[in-house]
């Protein structure tokens, strides 16, 4: 075997971190990783004979007990310090969640649909902002006198993973243009709570690093999104968008009915219930999809129509 089918793919070092079953190595891991992706010492997105084998569900520790998301506790509204310590253990559990996400895209898709190198630099660099993420929030946490794993926790995010296994395009429709939104549009919120609270520390960490970074996560998604859209023989688009491949982030595409209609149809398969407003529709904007993306899908329609 040469040196370089020898050399490491960053598919394969995607797996070491989903195969990790401690959260802060899994961040630190993930970290190095996309460093060294980023840098170039990682050279190859995947093995051209090799497919990767893609863990069902990632390591995980058993430290965080886990509940129903219809069992979880109510998390207060930051007026005291254990309803502080309750947010941030809800916030520090989604971004663990959202670092597995961030690399199982990248394994489980990337050769499997044939992607482009910018596909994988783009999940790399959202994996390594989960990872940040996790890290300084878990520290926070320490701060506020707790620690991750000292309350329940609910593995949401991870269903809605497991049922767009087999399908990219749900996987960012659903993680990426619902879930993801869905933080855009409470972390305002949740930040003035923090201020209002008394606790400047957390609401600072959150406006100053975690809201920015998740709106370019979001963005990721609707990106390529449009991206298979333009790609996939089976959507009626005027010749003007299917040969605007590499312009997926462009007006005419966002205003596409055919895309749009996608992507509903999509979230409603995937998705279980309506959307909740109110929709954060400045920071939705700057991620790259407007109010006639997601209002349609703020109501349940009528089974007649």
């Amino acid at each position: 075997m040469s040196a370089k089918e020898e050399e490491e793919t960053l598919v394969e070092a995607a797996l070491q971190v989903l195969n990790t079953a401690d959260p802060f190595e899994k961040a630190r891991l993930g970290d190095s990783v996309a460093s060294r992706w980023l840098q170039g010492e990682i050279t190859r997105p995947y093995h051209p004979t090799l497919d990767p084998i893609v863990p069902d569900r990632p390591a995980r520790l058993s430290d965080v007990k886990l509940v129903s998301p219809s069992l979880m506790p109510k998390l207060g509204k930051a007026g005291s310090l254990p309803s502080r310590q309750a947010i941030v253990h809800s916030l520090t559990h989604t971004e663990s969640w959202a670092i597995d996400l961030s690399w199982d895209i990248i394994a489980r898709f990337g050769k499997q649909e044939a992607m482009p190198r910018e596909f994988f630099t783009d999940f790399v660099k959202v994996a390594q902002d989960e990872g940040r993420h996790f890290t300084l929030l878990a520290a926070r946490l320490k701060e506020l006198g707790s620690y991750y794993g000292a309350l329940p926790a609910h593995d949401g995010l991870w269903d809605s993973a497991t049922s767009t296994s087999k399908d990219l395009l749900a996987r960012l429709a659903v993680e990426h243009c619902v879930h993801e939104a869905r933080g855009l549009d409470v972390l305002p919120t949740t930040i003035s709570r923090f201020r209002n609270g008394g606790d400047n520390e957390t609401a600072d960490l959150l406006e100053s690093v975690v809201y920015p970074e998740e709106v370019t996560h979001c963005a990721a998604g609707v990106k390529w999104f449009k991206y298979l859209c333009l790609r996939s023989p089976t959507l009626s688009l005027p010749d003007s968008l299917a040969s605007r491949e590499g312009e997926a982030g462009s007006e005419a595409i966002e205003e596409n009915e055919e895309i749009i209609k996608k992507f509903h149809s999509i979230v409603r398969s995937y998705f279980r219930g309506p959307l909740k407003p109110p929709f954060n529709e400045e920071a939705r904007k700057a991620a790259g999809f407007g109010p006639q993306w997601y209002e349609p899908l703020a109501f349940k329609e009528s089974p007649l129509q």
